[in-house]
This record gives structure tokens, C-alpha cells and sequence, in this order.
């Protein structure tokens, strides 16, 4: 099965209006496996949320983080149990903080890497210089409030250069609430493989430190290679409010360009000669215009 993961949520703890016990009741009203606490710079809510879901009997995890958000950028941690300090910030050498929060059990993202910076949101576009990704367990490709094509855009291709050029790095998405909506319906979340009453943040580990998350609207493509082929299929797993087309589109990115493959009856098989070693597939409806993207999916490696 897969679950899904909503990644960046704040509270009055920091500057949303909506209080710890609405952020959970609007996760659990969604079908949310799992959402994670990102306050700005504070874990003052952590106490507040295990209280309630000691308390309540709910459907979904939380995982207890914080969102750094510096000058130079936002760094998120979705799961980050207690507060680091962060006086080693460097803009240009981010790997001391990253590598602050790892040593503590925490989980690592770049945040909303192009979102617009001065004049108009001093800090929020990732200004930091980092030559080595190690401690970095994804980026946020899509922030789901941010323009899709100034925005989303260039992270979705940052994301994809870094990975044709060897790094491995998960792809994640953020709805970066603030405010209690139904604006959920239709937007991007991560999703990962995990087991009928398994633990979600265990799976969650699971899939970034393999980087196999799925950012997506509501169907999945899903992957399986063999020693001759690579059989492609769509998986529904009945995000609410998507919108479903009647076509959709798989494309293929490699270092010589992309390419595209109707698979609107749901599966497709390509010979596993005909794929590059690293190939990036992502799903579209009927256009490639990144307005239509569906789903991004993990990484082939041949």
C-alpha cells in the first residue's frame, strides 16, 4: 500500500492562525497517513500535539518537526524531535546545520528552494551555496501554494540535475499550511510504500534513504524493472478532490533530453535496452505543460 505524507504544516505556534488541535483535525478529515509539525524556528508545539493524540483517538501520525527559516533560505526538518541550535549557519556552508539535524535524528529538506526573495519575502528562495548533498534527504520540488512554473518549475529541474549528475536525492512535496482549507483538493503530496499498521515515520525513513517517494496529485506511476524490461503502471490512490483526465502522459528525462509515452490505459513495458542508466519518469495528462503534471516518480537506476 502507499501512504501519504503532508510535510510542511504550521500552527499559531509560529504565523498561522490555526491551532495545533485544528491542524490535526484537518489531517485526520483529509485521510492523511502521516503530517509533520514545521513551525517557524520553534518546537513549542510538539508537547501541545502529543497531548491531544494522547489524548484523542485519531487517525493519523505526526511527526514532531521545525522549518530554520534564515536570511539565506528555508530549511525544513519534518522530523526533528528537539530543538538544534542553529548559530553554525553558514550561507555557504549550509552542510553544518544539515549535518547538525542528521546527528539528532532528524530529516532534512530544502524548502521552496525559488521561491521569490527580495523585494517582496526576504530569506524564503534558497540562497545557500551546498557542495555536498549528503546530509540533505530531499528537496521540496513542489510547495504547493508557489506559482507552478516560476516557481515549482526551476525546483523540478534543480531536483532533476542533481540527481542526472549523481546525486541521490529524494523529491518531496508541502502544502506549507497556514491556515485551516480545503485548498488540499487537487495539490501535490508525498507518498511512500508502507505496510497496513505499520509505522509511517519508519517508512518514511525507509523510502528517502532508498529515495523511492512519489510526489503527486492523486495517481501514482508506479515501476517495476527486470534483467529485459521495465513495466510502468498508474496506481489510484483516491487523493480527495483529484481530478481525473482522460488521458495521461509518461515521460522519460535522461542527459540527452525527454521523452513521451501514452499510457492512458494504465500500464506500459519498455525493453530495459531502451532506457539510459538514469532515467526520471514523471506523469502528465494530456499535455506536458507542467500545469498538467500529475506524478512524479522515483528515480529508475539501471
Amino acid at each position: 500500500m502507499f501512504k501519504r505524507y503532508e510535510l510542511h504544516n504550521h500552527t499559531n505556534e509560529s504565523d498561522a492562525p490555526i491551532s495545533c488541535a485544528e491542524l490535526i483535525e484537518l489531517m485526520a478529515e483529509d485521510g492523511v497517513d502521516c503530517f509533520a509539525l514545521t513551525d517557524h524556528n520553534t518546537v513549542s508545539g510538539h508537547y501541545k500535539v502529543r497531548r491531544i493524540m494522547a489524548e484523542q483517538d485519531v487517525s493519523v501520525q505526526c511527526a514532531y518537526g521545525m522549518e530554520y527559516t534564515t536570511y539565506f533560505g528555508h530549511i525544513v526538518c519534518p522530523v526533528l524531535e528537539r530543538y538544534v541550535p542553529w548559530d553554525c549557519i553558514d550561507r555557504h556552508k549550509p552542510e553544518l546545520l544539515f549535518k547538525a539535524c542528521k546527528e539528532a535524528g532528524g530529516i532534512t529538506g530544502i524548502a521552496h528552494p525559488f521561491s521569490y526573495g527580495e523585494p517582496f519575502a526576504k530569506g524564503c528562495r534558497f540562497e545557500m551555496k551546498i557542495s555536498d548533498f549528503s546530509d540533505v534527504d530531499y528537496i521540496e520540488i513542489i510547495n504547493n501554494p508557489e506559482p507552478i512554473h516560476t516557481v515549482n518549475g526551476p525546483a523540478i529541474r534543480w531536483w532533476e540535475q542533481l540527481v542526472l549528475d549523481g546525486v541521490r536525492l529524494s523529491a518531496c512535496a508541502g502544502m506549507d499550511l497556514h491556515k485551516r482549507t480545503d485548498l488540499m483538493a487537487n495539490r501535490f503530496a508525498t507518498y511512500a510504500e508502507g505496510e497496513v499498521g505499520g509505522d509511517a515515520l519508519n517508512e518514511l525513513r525507509a523510502a528517502l534513504a532508498k529515495q523511492r517517494t512519489w510526489v503527486s496529485r492523486g495517481v501514482l506511476l508506479t515501476w517495476e524493472m527486470t534483467e529485459e524490461q521495465v513495466r510502468f503502471a498508474l496506481c489510484d490512490v483516491k487523493k480527495p478532490g483529484f481530478a481525473y483526465p482522460s488521458k495521461y502522459t509518461l515521460t522519460l528525462k535522461n542527459r540527452e533530453g525527454e521523452r513521451a509515452f501514452d499510457i492512458s490505459d494504465g500500464t506500459l513495458t519498455l525493453p530495459l535496452s531502451a532506457l539510459a542508466d538514469v532515467e526520471i519518469p514523471k506523469l502528465y495528462e494530456d499535455s506536458l505543460d507542467l500545469a498538467e503534471l500529475v506524478c512524479v516518480a522515483p528515480v529508475i537506476r539501471k
